[in-house]
């Protein structure tokens, strides 16, 4: 065997380990961890996997063209699967005044611990959310001591709940009346989600904010150590354990709901995930409707985590969607304008 024969055939079989992976993960939607414990894993990496994909299928391009249809196979086969998750736009639709404008925004206790190195993060928060000025604003990991500077919204809901284990807050503001609120607790979990019924125009929708488990894990060059210690595995599959729970809690609850529905959130977990599809069932995916690019949302450098969304009732037509690349968390602003369906 020739030393060019050789290397082809380590190629292909190296090829052949990432297209199988990228196959495996296309059931990821579909399967949860007590299922097939590895799949949740797969999830998280489906940008990755097809990116390898592209390098091999450019690969045999120039060598042996024959050989472009295993990763050209797994990435058709994951292109029906996942959909795309760079999306492409070249035009956008119109926005009326009377459109509703939605933002979401895990910002992380606004910065307490002065993580970003600057004392100027809470206002410059209040700063670009008076800017953006959205009609709707749910916040994840907020700072309640914060609550009456938002003067621009007459209306809010925010859970504070300090006992044994303290909750994460999460705040609904509104400059539409709320005229029902609650909140779903999740069991022994910091995280939880509220929602509130809002009087919007003659019409009444509910709106969740959503903040599920967290990773507890700082994506750091320092923290990567972490990646070999058994423990690390061991808090990651309690935490997708912890996250099916809660979707499927959040699902049940969703469709007891007789309001047209909006769902915000921080998900801890990708679009490629049955967490994801759980909750998101026949709601439509604003970045998926008018999004641009990998719309990441997560701030990991040079991976594009997308794992805060904004989700609308099929009654709802998106009609714009922006992610906004200011550093003002470890997350990014979500923000979405929507128009309801005039009834007959």
């Amino acid at each position: 065997m020739t030393k060019n024969s050789l290397f082809s055939q380590i190629v292909l079989f190296l090829n052949g380990g990432a297209a199988l992976l990228l196959l495996v993960s296309c059931v990821t939607h579909y399967v949860t961890l007590s299922m097939l414990p590895v799949l949740p894993y797969l999830s998280l990496v489906v940008p990755i996997l097809v990116f390898i994909n592209l390098l091999f299928a450019l690969f045999w391009l120039f060598f042996r063209i024959r050989y472009i249809l295993l990763s050209g196979f797994a990435l058709l086969v994951a292109l029906l699967f996942h959909g795309i998750f760079y999306e492409i736009r070249f035009r956008h639709k119109s926005v009326r005044p009377d459109d509703m404008s939605v933002l979401t925004f895990n910002a992380r206790g606004f910065d307490p611990y002065h993580q970003l190195k600057s004392d100027r993060v809470a206002d410059d928060i209040l700063d670009f959310i008076k800017t953006q000025d959205p009609d709707l604003l749910c916040f994840q990991e907020f700072d309640y001591t914060q609550t009456k500077k938002f003067t621009q919204y007459p209306f809010h809901f925010f859970n504070y709940i300090y006992d044994t284990e303290p909750h994460v807050p999460q705040a609904i503001f509104s400059k539409f009346p709320i005229v029902a609120k609650g909140s779903l607790e999740f069991p022994n979990s910091k995280n939880n989600a509220i929602y509130a019924d809002i009087v919007y125009h003659k019409d009444t929708i509910r709106v969740y904010n959503i903040h599920l488990q967290s990773y507890q894990f700082v994506p750091k060059r320092g923290h990567l150590k972490e990646l070999a210690t058994p423990g690390f595995y061991e808090r990651l599959n309690f935490t997708f354990h912890k996250q099916q729970q809660q979707a499927e809690l959040v699902a049940d609850h969703m469709a007891a709901t007789r309001y047209p529905i909006l769902v915000c959130g921080d998900f801890n977990n990708t679009q490629f995930s049955n967490v994801y599809r759980t909750i998101k069932g026949d709601l439509n995916d604003s970045f998926r409707e008018r999004g641009a690019g990998y719309g990441r949302t997560f701030n990991f450098k040079y991976y594009p985590l997308r794992i805060d969304f904004i989700l609308a009732d099929p009654k709802f037509e998106v009609r714009s969607h922006t992610n906004f690349n200011v550093v003002l968390s470890d997350h990014f602003p979500v923000k979405a304008t929507l128009r309801l369906e005039e009834k007959p």
